[in-house]
C-alpha cells in the first residue's frame, strides 16, 4: 500500500503534528507512507526527528497551480493507492491534483476542527469529492452531519456551525492521538517549581496554551476563578503557561484580583511533559469551539487530573479516564468549586492509580492505536 500525504502548512499546531505522526505511525506499521509539503517550515525539525522522507513541493503559485502539478506529478510517478489532505486549505488542490494525474486513488480528507469547512461549495461538493472524511471526534462528525448551534454563546464562532450535504455515510470517526512514549509518568521536577517561583508545598492549578486575542483559552476565566478560591487555598498556586499577544492583560488581571505571589505567567516550554509532571492539576476552561482536546490526555498519561470545560469534543477526551471534573463553560463560579474540591483531594495521586490513567490514555488514544485505526479504514476503503 502506497500512501502520500498532503500538507501546505507544517507550520505547526495541532493538524500539523497530527499528521506528522500520523505518518510515522503507519511507516511503523509497514505502510509506505510519504509526506508532501514544503520545506523549510516550522515543523521541518518533526518531520526530520520522526524520520519521514519528505517531497518538497515548489511554491505554490497563482490559485496553487504550481503545487497542484506537482502533485499530479508525483501521483502519476507513484501509483499510490490513496491521497490523504489534513487541512481544509488543501482539500480543493488535493481533488483537483487526482484529477489533473489522469490517476484514481482513493481521496481522503481528515476534518481536524469542530466545524464544517467556511465556503458553502465546500460544504456542498466536500463529499462527493472524496471516498472518507475522518472527523477527528464524534461532536465534529456531528457537525459535518447535522451542523449544531449555540446561539446563547458569548463567542460569536459558536453561534452557528452548519452541516455538510451529500453521502454523509463517508464520514468515519478516528480519534486524535498523543505520543505516549513522551508523555509518561516522571518525578515532580523541583528545578522547575524553583523556576516558576513555587515550592514542593504548593498545590499548582495550570493552564496550558497560547493566549491570543480577543480571550484566548479561557485564561482570564480561570484567573477570575483564582481570585474566588485563594484565601481558602493558601498552598495553591496558579500557573499560565503559554504565550501570546493577551500577556499583558493577564498580568493587569493578576494585579486587579490581587493575585500577586499566588498566579504566574510563565515562559512557553517545550518540554510538555516536564510540566505535565511538576503541576498537580490541568485546568483546561476552554471558551471557543474544540474538535475534541489533546492537552487533557496529555495530562492524564502522566497521570495528572483535569477540570475542563464541558463543550464539544472535550468530554470524549475526558471520559478516556475521567480523573477531574468537568464543568460548564464560561461558569467562573462552578470552575472555582471544580478547583477547591479537586484541591482537598491532595498534593498528589497514589502511583498506582497514575499508572493506571497512563495504560487508559495508551489503550485507547496512542499514536499506534491512531496508526492502526486509520490503517484499518484504508484496507476497508480499497
Amino acid at each position: 500500500m502506497r500512501v502520500l500525504h498532503l500538507n501546505t502548512m507544517l507550520r505547526g499546531g495541532g493538524t500539523d503534528d497530527q499528521c506528522v505522526k500520523l505518518v510515522a505511525g503507519l511507516r511503523k506499521l509497514g505502510v509506505d507512507a510519504q509526506l508532501m509539503g514544503p520545506g523549510g517550515r516550522e515543523f521541518e525539525p518533526q518531520i526530520q526527528a520522526n524520520q519521514i522522507p519528505q517531497i518538497v513541493t515548489p511554491p505554490e503559485g497563482p490559485l496553487k497551480i504550481h503545487f497542484m502539478r506537482a502533485v499530479a506529478r508525483e501521483i502519476r510517478r507513484g501509483g499510490y493507492d490513496i491521497i490523504h489532505a489534513h487541512h481544509g486549505r488543501d482539500y480543493w488542490p488535493t481533488f483537483l491534483s487526482v484529477m489533473m494525474s489522469l490517476k484514481r486513488p482513493k481521496i481522503v480528507f481528515t476534518r481536524h476542527l469542530a466545524k464544517s469547512p467556511r465556503s458553502l461549495p465546500s460544504r456542498l461538493l466536500l463529499l462527493s469529492l472524496c471516498d472518507q472524511v475522518i472527523a477527528v471526534s464524534q461532536f465534529t462528525e456531528l457537525v459535518m452531519k447535522h451542523g449544531f448551534d449555540d446561539p446563547d454563546s458569548p463567542e460569536a464562532e459558536r453561534h452557528h456551525r452548519p452541516r455538510l450535504y451529500g453521502n454523509t455515510s463517508k464520514i468515519k470517526v478516528i480519534p486524535c492521538a498523543i505520543d505516549t512514549d513522551r508523555f509518561h509518568l516522571r518525578g515532580n521536577d523541583l528545578l522547575l517549581r524553583s523556576e516558576w517561583q513555587v515550592g514542593p508545598e504548593h498545590f499548582l492549578f495550570a493552564v496550558v496554551g497560547s493566549y491570543e486575542y480577543p480571550r484566548g483559552k479561557g485564561q482570564r476565566e480561570f484567573l477570575k476563578a483564582a481570585a474566588k478560591v485563594h484565601r481558602l487555598l493558601p498552598n495553591a498556586r496558579f500557573l499560565i503557561i503559554g504565550r501570546g499577544a493577551l500577556g499583558r492583560t493577564l498580568q493587569q488581571d493578576i494585579e486587579r484580583l490581587g493575585l500577586q505571589g499566588k498566579a504566574f505567567l510563565t515562559p512557553y516550554c517545550h518540554d510538555m511533559p516536564r510540566v505535565m509532571n511538576t503541576i498537580n492539576c490541568l485546568v483546561h476552561p476552554a471558551i471557543g469551539t474544540e474538535s475534541f482536546g489533546l492537552v487533557l490526555l496529555e495530562a492524564f498519561a502522566c497521570g495528572r487530573p483535569v477540570i475542563a470545560s464541558e463543550l464539544d469534543g472535550i468530554p470524549e477526551a475526558f471520559r478516556i479516564v475521567g480523573q477531574g471534573e468537568l464543568v460548564p463553560p464560561e461558569d467562573v463560579e462552578a470552575l472555582a468549586a471544580a478547583m477547591e474540591r479537586v484541591y482537598k483531594k491532595g498534593l498528589d495521586l497514589p502511583i498506582t492509580e497514575r499508572e493506571a490513567m497512563h495504560r487508559r490514555v495508551e489503550e485507547n488514544a496512542s499514536l499506534p492505536v491512531l496508526a492502526r485505526r486509520t490503517l484499518e479504514m484504508y484496507q476497508t476503503l480499497l
